[in-house]
């Protein structure tokens, strides 16, 4: 068991906590897989808005870990005005919430987040994901 000083002192993964995790896990992703979305910017915020939650249809903000946000590579025209940059929201207290009731490491859970949503972006099957799950693994 760990010492009572130790977990006594411990403190929740702040949002600079996990915006490191999924750093490091866009660092481990296949070459590819970056490079097709090499302008995706990935934020991490503690969960989602209202209004985002609003149009998804969900009821609690612990129920969504991560969202994309833009123009997916299937619906993208060469003649498209320029847009705003596509994004990966990480929501930190539903990651979390899940973290706590998982067998997982944090880290393994932001990297699955991070690969769905990109994954969901470039319209790729759940075993492509795994595959690039898998190869992301330190």
């Amino acid at each position: 068991m760990a010492e009572s000083s130790t977990l006594r002192d411990a403190r929740a993964p702040s949002l600079e906590d996990l915006e490191d995790l999924a750093a490091m896990a866009w660092q481990r992703l296949p070459d590819h897989f970056r490079q097709v979305c090499s302008d995706m910017l990935i934020r991490v915020e503690d969960f989602a808005t209202d209004e985002v939650l609003d149009q998804l249809g969900i009821d609690s903000p612990f129920d969504l870990m991560g969202l994309y946000q833009g123009v997916s590579l299937e619906r993208r025209s060469f003649g498209d005005l320029p847009r705003q940059p596509d994004m990966v929201f990480l929501y930190r207290r539903a990651i979390l919430d899940y973290w706590a009731d998982s067998n997982d490491t944090l880290g393994d859970i932001v990297t699955h987040v991070l690969v769905h949503e990109i994954g969901h972006h470039l319209g790729l099957s759940d075993d492509d994901m795994q595959r690039i799950e898998d190869e992301a693994r330190p």
